[in-house]
């Protein structure tokens, strides 16, 4: 901004086209985001950072970075989520969730790599962040670094699993195929896909069990699975010809992820000869149940829940309170993990649990410990069902467990979005309406907007909290966006312009580029109207 507010018109007169190109003098038009590895459809390049952990969860784990033909760790010192974002990226996972200091993966053994790193956020690679230098540490492993990467996939990414041999899904989906279906939200019953070299493929239903169904639908945000109408998609699957995908599943039921899953060999054809596409129809949280779902009779309704979250960034996220005794208290961490985590997120009426926080990550609670050591086997309807300890004189709020659960596509982030920012998680807040049956993007006048405002916009967006909500001049906003938009239009034509008739149009177009510029410059300085600028910030773990 700085740099458009001191453009002159004699200093475009002297240095255009003399430093940089036209598409570098408009802001940055990417989402700040590093570019993932391409995919040639055959494999993805193995990543040069792997996650360690004795758990089965693939996104979590203790960072180690190879260096030398050798396998070593990173110190938490000075470390940030900005770095966890380039450890997760490097992996092939959009965003990283947090990052957890104190070896709370376990202690590394070997070399430690790298000390008080510092990334930008937009490297590539965690070797490409500055830090002490290959090798040069003061830490113990005591201060092994980890992270926790987000579940969804980079275009363009392969899943890689660095432990283990199983198969590691791109995407996943439940596509709605008849038409009730298709005009509900959430989608709650349909053909399970799985996304595999950037082709989405359906599952044989051979072998297909209903714990499968409860795994698939957990992970979608929903907290069980039903029966449905077999008769209707058989006809329905006899319509076309389907891409199946190679692999069996064999759940247990209590898998946070279809890729937990055991999986059978692959199939070299697989045609599924004797089935046909599995049919998955999930029961959603009263909270996302279309409307008319609950009723119908009210003996249906789910009971009202004893357990709530507290202090989360987002819809399905916080400490874990329970009402005991007619109070609410909240749970100490020691032996939290995935299947409690679950337990309590489908009592919610959410789906399955992403991840079980530790260490009071979604902030400390101010009622009681209630009780800790839970132990649950996944399949209890609520978490005070499971086996727990209630002397808790060891623990404090520090240990309070959170949790982040599964939440169902509503598709409450497809109708807002942020635009010309520096990274996909600031810029102008624009909203969507359908007029005529067109989908038309328009603005949200300032006037009283605040932070508040900006919490709700970043909640619904699934970005966490809001830093900031600030003003821009609305008027320059216009011309900004028009003059952008015009400035890749002439270097476009520039590009077409044979080398004996550069001079002649560039030089047009030089003066056209100069008379934008004051254009620009006198509304900056005549127009006052404001609107809204956001900016986001990563909810961490400390």
């Amino acid at each position: 901004m700085a740099r458009l507010l001191d453009f002159s018109l004699n200093h475009c007169l002297v240095t255009l086209f003399l430093s940089v190109s036209l598409s570098q003098l408009t802001f940055a038009q990417d989402d700040g985001l590093p570019k993932p590895h391409q995919d040639d459809g055959t494999t993805t390049p193995k990543p040069v950072v792997r996650l360690v952990s004795s758990k089965k969860n693939p996104r979590e784990g203790r960072v180690e970075i190879f260096h030398n033909s050798e396998w070593g760790t990173v110190c938490d010192d000075d470390f940030s989520i900005y770095n966890a974002h380039v450890v997760c990226r490097e992996l092939g996972y959009e965003e990283a969730i947090s990052w957890f200091p104190g070896s709370k993966f376990g202690q590394g053994e070997g070399r430690i790599w790298m000390d008080n790193v510092y990334c930008t956020g937009t490297e590539t690679s965690l070797a490409q962040c500055k830090s002490n230098g290959w090798g040069v540490s003061d830490c113990r492993h005591t201060e092994d670094v980890g992270v926790l990467c987000s579940d969804k996939r980079l275009p363009g990414f392969k899943s890689y699993d660095n432990q283990n041999k199983n198969i590691h899904l791109e995407d996943t989906r439940l596509r709605a195929i008849l038409s009730h279906y298709r005009k509900s939200i959430p989608v709650t019953e349909g053909f399970p896909e799985v996304k595999e070299g950037g082709v989405w493929k359906q599952i044989c239903n051979v072998k297909w069990t209903q714990k499968n169904s409860r795994v698939f639908c957990g992970m979608l945000g929903f907290p069980s699975e039903k029966k449905y109408n077999l008769k209707v998609y058989k006809i329905a699957a006899y319509r076309r010809k389907y891409n199946y995908w190679a692999y069996s599943v064999d759940c247990t039921g209590n898998e946070s992820h279809l890729s937990s899953c055991k999986l059978g060999p692959a199939q070299v054809n697989a045609t599924c000869q004797y089935g046909m596409p599995v049919v998955v129809s999930c029961i959603p949280g009263r909270a996302f149940a279309p409307k008319g779902y609950y009723s119908f009779r009210k003996a249906f309704w789910p009971k009202p829940s004893l357990v709530r979250l507290k202090g989360g960034p987002s819809e399905g996220s916080g400490r874990v309170e329970v009402l005991m005794n007619g109070q609410w208290g909240t749970i100490c961490d020691d032996n939290w993990n995935l299947l409690s985590a679950s337990v309590a997120c489908r009592e919610m009426g959410y789906g399955s649990a992403k991840d079980a926080v530790l260490g009071a990550g979604m902030g400390q609670g101010m009622d009681p410990i209630h009780f800790g050591e839970v132990d649950c086997t996944g399949t209890e309807k609520s978490i005070t069902d499971c086996k727990f300890n209630t002397e808790t004189r060891s623990c404090t709020h520090a240990q309070d467990a959170a949790v982040i659960c599964n939440v169902p596509d509503m598709g409450y982030q497809h109708q807002i979005r942020l635009i010309n920012g520096r990274t996909y998680k600031e810029g102008l807040l624009q909203v969507s309406q359908i007029y005529n049956g067109t989908q038309k993007w328009g603005t949200v006048c300032g006037d009283n907007w605040g932070i508040l405002e900006a919490m709700v916009v970043c909640r619904q967006l699934g970005l966490g909290y809001a830093d900031r909500a600030f003003e821009v001049r609305w008027q320059f906003l216009l011309v900004f966006l028009w003059l952008k938009e015009t400035m890749t239009n002439l270097e476009s034509l520039l590009k077409k312009v044979a080398t004996e008739t550069y001079h002649i149009y560039s030089n047009i177009i030089y003066k056209l580029y100069c008379i934008l510029y004051t254009i620009l410059y006198i509304y900056i300085h005549t127009h006052t109207h404001t609107y809204i600028h956001i900016h986001t910030q990563t909810h961490t773990h400390t």
